[in-house]
């Protein structure tokens, strides 16, 4: 298995069980720690995952209600439509914040970025 296919995996994984440790990953995919530590720092730079210190929370967590098969609005495009929303009114306005409210993914908390 290749990087990439293993980074996808890796994805696939943690959106059916939200979070894991790096650990746990490690010796799934049969790599090294630094391996799934690289793995998961390429990973944040396209998905909402996040690395959690801790000794018994700790580990790696994808976003609340993230899923694969989803489209997401980027920060910008977030900003941009909670603008153009306050010029809008009656079922226009309703009709922009139910995009906003279906297409904006729950920042994750307890962030700490980082391996």
């Amino acid at each position: 298995m290749g990087a990439n296919e293993r980074r996808r995996a890796i994805l696939e994984v943690l959106c059916q069980r939200k979070q894991d440790t790096m650990k746990n990953l490690a010796n799934e995919f049969h790599v090294s720690l630094r391996t799934i530590c690289y793995d998961i720092d390429e990973l944040t730079r396209n998905y909402p995952i996040v690395t959690i210190r801790g000794k018994y929370k700790g580990g790696v967590k994808i976003a609340d209600g993230y899923r694969l098969d989803r489209k997401y609005l980027n920060l910008e495009q977030r900003h941009l439509l909670k603008r153009l929303s306050k010029t809008l009114s009656g079922k226009d306005r309703n009709i922009m914040e139910s995009i906003l409210r279906d297409f904006t993914l729950k920042e994750a908390s307890e962030a700490d970025p980082g391996c």
